[in-house]
């Protein structure tokens, strides 16, 4: 797939260089190799959403959106539909509940949009999970993929490890994807200096860095969409360093405070919009006592947390809240967070 269509900032164009490695692979293994462009579509599902998010003071995560509105969603239809394709494979380090076997056993039907979908369905949803390799675990940024396209997928690095599949790629005589360097930054984007980037398509706007112990400014910023709550603050002449607290978009004050484990950076408890859920919508234990035990993450790679989710009704006098808003409590508290970031959370 090509969804970017620019140089990185060395003048590379990395597409056309991942192209190249994966038509090697295809030619060695004699498989048919097939080129997409969907260039347009990340433009509009998932670039745009992430800058109109930025502007609004929120961190989304470019990788989540791209498994769900670009591979899981339209690469994924151009393979079952078009090439007929059985099951999409990819190279995640994840697994499901079902065997490759069973996959091949799907047929494809489009989901119904009805309220009552899957109330007639026998078939047991298909569930996330972990794969063996727990340091290269990429569910999170699967946890948005739709239950259709879960089911007709396969993850055939399940049960591997990083390092086993480097084995099997030098045996393979495929050195030259050896010496890839680990996919880092913005997803199909590259590795870049966020703020120089993100400040090619949105205007700066100046604000100050503000101490959250007594209100002094202690430098300034070129935009809040330049920075995330948790992240330390570069703030100029500075010896010791700042973390970012919070942001203001309408004064454009980001607030900071010293230290790693200052008090302000932390919470016990976060709202969050309607829940993607994977398997079922939403589990039988929420929809009947209106709580469930889980665990939490905001972050790829950091550790899941026990937590309790806790649906609320929201009625129409709570106009401050999204109707099926749903509050997070957590024992011990975790990271500076905004409700923008896309949680992954586990039933145990």
């Amino acid at each position: 797939m090509k969804n970017w269509d620019s140089l990185d900032e060395s003048g590379v164009c990395t597409t056309e260089k991942d192209c190249e490695d994966a038509h090697r692979v295809c030619r060695a293994l004699d498989i048919p190799f097939h080129q997409l462009s969907y260039v347009k579509e990340y433009w509009h599902d998932v670039f745009s959403n992430l800058l109109r998010e930025y502007e609004k003071g929120r961190t989304p995560n470019p990788d989540i959106l791209c498994n769900k509105h670009i591979k899981f969603n339209h690469f994924h239809k151009y393979a079952i539909n078009t090439l007929g394709a059985d099951a999409m494979a990819t190279g995640h380090y994840a697994r499901t509940s079902q065997e490759d076997e069973e996959v091949f056993q799907q047929t494809h039907a489009t989901p119904s949009t009805t309220l009552f979908r899957d109330r007639f369905e026998i078939r047991n949803p298909v569930r996330l999970h972990k794969g063996a390799d727990l340091l290269k675990d990429q569910t999170f940024f699967l946890s948005q993929i739709s239950q259709n396209a879960l089911r007709q997928t396969m993850f055939p690095l399940a049960g591997l490890t990083k390092d086993f599949v480097k084995k099997i790629a030098a045996e393979a005589g495929f050195h030259h994807v050896l010496k890839k360097k680990e996919s880092m930054g913005i997803c199909f984007i590259g590795e870049r200096n966020f703020e120089n980037f993100i400040l090619e398509y949105l205007e700066p706007k100046p604000g100050h860095f503000v101490s959250i112990e007594d209100g002094s400014i202690m430098g300034h910023h070129k935009g809040w969409f330049t920075l995330t709550l948790g992240q330390r603050a570069r703030i100029g002449g500075q010896k010791d360093p700042w973390f970012v607290v919070d942001k203001d978009i309408g004064t454009g004050n980001v607030f900071v405070a010293p230290t790693t484990n200052h008090p302000a950076l932390f919470r016990d408890t976060i709202r969050t919009d309607r829940f993607h859920w994977v398997t079922m919508d939403p589990p039988p234990e929420l929809a009947k006592t209106q709580m469930l035990e889980c665990h939490f993450r905001f972050i790829h790679q950091m550790p899941l947390i026990c937590c309790a989710l806790q649906r609320r009704r929201v009625s129409w006098q709570w106009k401050d809240n999204p109707v099926g808003a749903q509050p997070i409590h957590s024992a011990e508290g975790s990271g500076a967070v905004d409700s923008s970031r896309t949680a992954q959370g586990t039933n145990p």
